[in-house]
Order: C-alpha cells, then structure tokens, then sequence
C-alpha cells in the first residue's frame, strides 16, 4: 500500500514529468522531523495533516513551490523551526509563503468580530502580496473541515462551521475555486444543520432511481442535435449541492418538490466560438426561457468565472438549465485562481490582472480605511456576499458592482477622490438621483464639485463596503476637528474662570497622565464627552481647589428631580421603604404613566426604571435587587416636572429650531437641554430633554412635533 507521500509525489508526476522530487523529500523529512511528537485531535501523528494539504493542491494541479509551502505550512507556527532556517533549507520564496500562512493565528473568538475581524484582515495583508497563501490556507481548512469530527466538542465543531462559511466559503468563490466552495459549505451544512442534510440526500438518491434513466436519455439527445449542427462537444449531467438546494428553499420559501432545477447540464467544447455555435443550435431547437440567459463569456464574473448559462424546455419538454463553457473556462471555473498557478503558467504577472483581483484590492482599501475590526468585518462582508451587476463608464470600461448599488459607490468604485466629490449622476444621459439602484447595462457618469464633501445620509443607501468605509472615515475626521475646536474651547473657559492663562503646555503636561497620543486627542475627548473639562484642569493643577455650587438636578448622580415652584413633596412611589433614598434613572427618563421597576443600589438608595429599560438586563442575576413599585397617588397627576428625552430629526433649512422650539412651548414643555448630535447638508439630529408631567403630556409633545412641517421624525429616546 502506498504511503500519503508517495501518493503525492505520484499525482504531481502525472501532470508535471519535471516535478522537484528532491525538494519535496527535503520537506517531508524536515516537516516530520519538526512536527515529531504532535499528534491531531483524532490521535494521527500532526505531519500527516501538512501532507493531506499539499496532496488537495496537488489534485489542483499547483506548482511544486506551493506544494512544499503546504508541507511545511505548521512548522513556524507550531515547531521550532525559524524563517532563516526554511530559507537556507527551500530558498527564499517558500520561506516567504510559509511565513505569510504563518502569521494567521488561530482564529479562536466566538463571535464574528474582534480577534476574529483582526485575523481576517491579517489574512488579506498575506494574500496581497501571493496569492498563494489563499490557496495553502484554503486547502488547510479543506482538510480541517473534512477531519472535523475528530473533535468532541460539539459547540467547537459548529463555531468552526460557521466561521468556514463567513470567511472561507466565500472567499473560495471570490477566487473562482467553485469545486472547494461547494465541498466547504456541504462540510458545514453537515455539522450545522445535519438532519436538513440528510434529508435532501435522501430525496436526492431517490431522484437518481426514479429520473436516472430520464437523465441520460437527455444527454444522448443534446450531444446528438450538437452533433447534427456541426459540433462534437461533451455533455455531462451536473447535480446541484445539498447547500445550494436548502439555501434556494430557505430563500424563496419552497419545497423541495417545488424545484425544478435539481439537475444542470454542462456542455464542454474546444473553443469560445464553439460556445456561441451550440448556443444558437439549442435556441432553435428548443423553446429558450425569457430571462434566464446570462453570457459570462463576453463579461466574465469579478473572479474571472467564464460560461454561458441558458435554461430550455429541453427534450422531454423538461425545462433545464444548461452551461456552455471551453476545456480552459472548465478548469478555470473548478479551480478558479489556483488554475493560474499550475506548474505550466505560475507567474506572478497573472496575479496583477487588475479586472481579476479586484475584489482583493477593493478589500484592501476598506482594511485601511477602517479603525475598528468590527467596521471592516461588517463591509468586507459586503463585498464578498452580493450578487454582481453590470455597469459601464462613459468611456465603455465595464465596471463590476454589487447588486443594489447606486452612482454613489460606482463613483467610489472609479476612486476615493471622485466619490468624496460627487455631487450628481447621469444614468444613461440622464440625471438620476444619487441612491438610484443601478442595473445591468446602465452608462454612469458622475458629475463632481470640489467643494462638495461627502454626505452622512449617503451611508444609509449604499451597499459597497469601499464607499461605506471611506463616507465614515470622512465624517468621522470632521466630527473630530469640530470636537477639537469644541473641547478647546470648553477647557479655555474654565481656565478663565478659575483665573489661570491657558497655554498649549499645560494641556501637553498631562497628556501622558491622561493616555493619549496628543493634545488634540484630549480636546477631542473634552468635546465628544469622553473626558469633563474640569477632570482635566484639575489633572494640570491637582493642588487647585474650586468651590463649586451645583444646582440641586446636577447633585444627583443617576437622576433629574425637578420640582415645580410651590411644589414641595416629590412624586409618591408606592413599594419603597419609607426614608430609602429614591433617583430617577437616567438612561430611560421613567415619566409618571410609566411602567415602572426599582433597582436598588448601594450607597444609592433606589433607581427607578421603565419596566423596558435595556440596563435592567445587566441586574439579571441580581433578582434579590428589584423592587416592586408603582406611581404611587396622584403619580400621573402630579404637578412636578420631570424629564423626557427626545431625538429628533428635521430639515435643514432657516427657521427650523426656532419652529418647534416654539412648538414644544406652546404645549407646556420646557427644554432643559438640547444637543445637536448629527448635522448633513439636508438634515439635523438633535437631542433634547424637556420637562414634562407626565407620559401623557410628553406624547403630546411628540404628537404636536410630528405635525410640525420641517420635522421629519421624532421619537422618544433611550440613553445618557
């Protein structure tokens, strides 16, 4: 019986006669020397794993630089072995790959964010520089799914699962490597959701017995009016995944019994112009299906996916779905970036084909764009998710775009310059509004201003991660510069007031005591309220001391009481011991109608809640802290004044706050506070608490504010 590494070497002869069998022995030898002693989850020795990953890229035919990379893939990450050493030993650019696969920990976290985010990003940074380290790192997941069982841990199998077909899958697709997407996702629907599993193999082993015949009489029925028409082209039968079968059922809501198009037929020719020969031959012979026709050929998908698909009433007056593609766009649509890289064509000349890897460059830009994981996590998986359409620029370049995207990120996608200056669109010669949903065939030109800055609203329409990332990180710089103007200002102020010159030294003197980078970090924190001015100037001056009289609402650490003039008992709460200390919650601003709960605190007395309240969850697993209460007489009657929060967005335009300021006055409420929290070209966010009795009279407010022409939206908000 063969051994795994003659059987390697064996299926890289077949195809590659020059095949580097002596480097090859080197790195098996040195693999197994350094993995010695490791053993996998399922008890085999660890070097067996690296030579299951290398005989996968052998069966796709790579290049002997890419399989010994594969052997020796584990061995920085996992063994003593060290970069200078691989060099000595392989040669530079097999060090180079390894230690590209090598910087990838572990993704080990159980959300899709954070360390994760991070891992993935890292991933993309090694891809950008070879390709190749997609291809070992998918291989090496291949063999990880296909070896999954070997783990206990059932919540461990399933995280690995999830995480293979949020980030591996589709990246296998991005990469045209088709055949390894669709095993990846069916290894994961195996451990996710295996009874719905089994239960379309089952159906689908019955449609082999009932319709196998039938199948086959298809076959033999195309191939002969090919044959007819001139052509000598294959004809195979091609049976959609498990996956693919349950996704298409779970998306448009049938049974399987519904579906009609379990089996595709593939017809495989010599040329492209062969491709659009058996075209025209099936389409008039058979009865072509309205809307089903898609010519990949003439514009191949974003990775580099070539064919043309129809759907007929075929023989049998059966409609199927029949894809017609050359040998090469065959090997291309099997193994998709990997095809480039075979022993033959391995140059890295093909890796900068700027139509083919875009997709990775666009990923790329977002990576620099973004400041948080969990940001770049969210829009890389915008990219890589969505279906593609068809645009062209006025000079007739097709530009690929995922489905549902507007001028908006077509101008990002064009550059990052020419969407931050947008100012309008012509969608085929004609102006179009900014959030219109592009369609196959449509001309876009862009129309720029280089006064014109990127809109916040522009966020809420576009579907590119590219436009999305650079939008946020413009807005995010201007918040910041008006923060810094605002936190100077704030902490000028208080020097003035208590007597002191403010000088740019004194705020650089504790900007290490305070952990920031520079000055303006700390302006920036004073003015977005990360940090109180006055913390800061008693950090400068610690021996200072300032008598400061507070207002009795500013006294309270969790609440606002406000008591009505000639009011001198606050409003009852029935439930509380008598002389326990009682505060009105301030991130839900409880209003007497409300349901309410009480939440007692140590050195506090008792916070008063809605019963809806988000922060009640964190007292969970503190049942023994809740009280019972309730407005007590006269609650929703009583004349005292409490607050409402409200956020509210309207119009840009003169006159607008002074509008339904005027309105909340009019209905008896009084502002106690107003903030601008978002501003655009065409609108304004602004927060603010007014004093109110009741629930009731605030809902009055917000009716009357909602008729009120420049206020778009209003609602009664939540939070500090």
């Amino acid at each position: 019986m063969q051994q795994p590494f003659e059987i390697l070497v064996n299926t890289m002869s077949a195809y590659d006669p020059g095949t580097d069998k002596a480097t090859l022995q080197r790195a098996y030898e040195y693999a197994k020397k350094m993995h010695e002693g490791q053993t996998r989850a399922s008890g085999e020795p660890y070097y067996l794993h690296p030579l299951a990953v290398a005989q996968i890229l052998a069966e796709m035919r790579m290049d002997t630089t890419t399989v010994a990379t594969a052997i020796l893939h584990d061995t920085l990450e996992d063994t003593k072995a060290t970069s200078e050493d691989l060099t000595k030993n392989f040669g530079k650019e097999v060090a180079d790959l390894v230690n590209g696969v090598s910087k990838l920990t572990r993704i080990e976290s159980h959300t899709l964010e954070g360390k994760q985010a991070e891992n993935f990003g890292k991933l993309l940074l090694a891809m950008s520089e070879d390709i190749r380290v997609l291809l070992v790192k998918l291989a090496d997941r291949l063999h990880n799914m296909r070896t999954l069982d070997a783990i206990e841990n059932k919540d461990k199998r399933r995280r690995i699962a999830l995480e293979t077909l949020d980030i591996y899958a589709p990246l296998a697709e991005r990469a045209g490597m088709h055949r390894m997407k669709e095993e990846l996702e069916d290894l994961c629907f195996e451990q996710m959701n295996p009874e719905a599993r089994e239960s379309i193999s089952n159906r689908l082993s019955f449609l082999r017995n009932e319709d196998g015949a039938v199948d086959q009489e298809i076959i033999t029925e195309l191939k002969n009016s090919l044959k007819e028409g001139g052509i000598d082209a294959e004809v195979v039968g091609r049976e959609k995944t498990r996956y693919s079968i349950w996704k298409k059922m779970q998306r448009k809501n049938v049974t399987f019994e519904q579906l009609s198009d379990i089996m595709a037929f593939r017809v495989i020719v010599d040329t492209a112009e062969q491709c659009y020969q058996v075209l025209g031959i099936l389409h008039s012979r058979y009865h072509s299906v309205p809307g089903r026709f898609k010519d990949y050929i003439s514009t191949p998908k974003p990775n580099g996916y070539r064919s043309i698909h129809t759907t007929i009433m075929g023989p049998k007056r059966q409609r199927i779905e029949v894809q017609i593609r050359t040998q090469d766009m065959h090997r291309e649509a099997e193994y998709g970036v990997a095809a480039h890289w075979s022993y033959k064509s391995g140059t890295k000349a093909d890796l900068r084909d700027i139509k083919k890897y875009r997709w990775l460059r666009d990923l790329l830009d977002i990576l620099e764009q973004e400041q948080k994981p969990e940001d770049f996590w969210e829009n890389t998986k915008l990219e890589l998710f969505q279906d593609q359409v068809y645009v062209f620029s006025p000079k007739g370049d097709l530009i690929e775009m995922p489905n549902g995207a507007t001028p908006i990120d077509f101008a990002y996608a064009i550059h990052s310059d020419i969407g931050n200056k947008c100012v309008g669109a012509k969608i085929n010669g004609r102006i179009a509004p900014l959030n219109t949903k592009l369609i196959n065939g449509d001309q876009v030109e862009i129309i720029t201003a280089n006064a014109q800055k990127p809109s916040p609203t522009w966020e809420r329409f576009v579907v590119t991660g590219k436009a999305r990332s650079h939008i946020r990180r413009f807005i995010r710089n201007e918040q910041r510069d008006e923060f810094i103007t605002l936190g100077k200002a704030m902490i000028q102020k208080v020097f003035r007031q208590e007597g002191y010159e403010f000088t740019e030294k004194a705020v650089t003197s504790v900007v290490k005591q305070l952990r920031m980078e520079n000055t303006d970090d700390i302006y920036a924190g004073i003015g977005s309220g990360v940090l109180v001015a006055r913390d800061v100037f008693k950090a400068i001056f610690p021996s200072h001391k300032t008598e400061i009289v507070k207002r009795p609402a500013e006294e309270m650490d969790a609440t606002v009481r406000v008591r009505t003039p000639g009011i001198d008992q606050p409003v009852p709460i029935k439930g509380l011991i008598p002389g326990m200390a009682m505060h009105f919650a301030r991130c839900c601003h409880p209003l007497p109608g409300d349901r309410i709960v009480g939440i007692v605190t140590t050195g506090k007395g008792v916070t008063i809640h809605t019963i809806d309240c988000e922060t009640l969850e964190t007292f969970a697993d503190t049942p023994e802290r809740w009280l019972d209460v309730s407005w007590g007489d006269g609650g929703p009657n009583s004349p005292e004044a409490h607050v409402g929060r409200l956020q509210i967005t309207h119009a840009n335009e003169p006159g607008a706050i002074a509008s339904f300021t005027t309105v909340i006055a009019r209905n008896g409420g009084d502002i106690t506070n107003f903030k601008v929290t978002n501003r655009s070209a065409e609108f304004w966010e602004v927060t603010l608490d007014i004093y109110v009795k009741d629930i009731k009279h605030l809902n009055n407010i917000i009716a009357a504010l909602r008729a009120t022409p420049v206020v778009v939206s209003v609602d009664r908000a939540r939070g500090r």
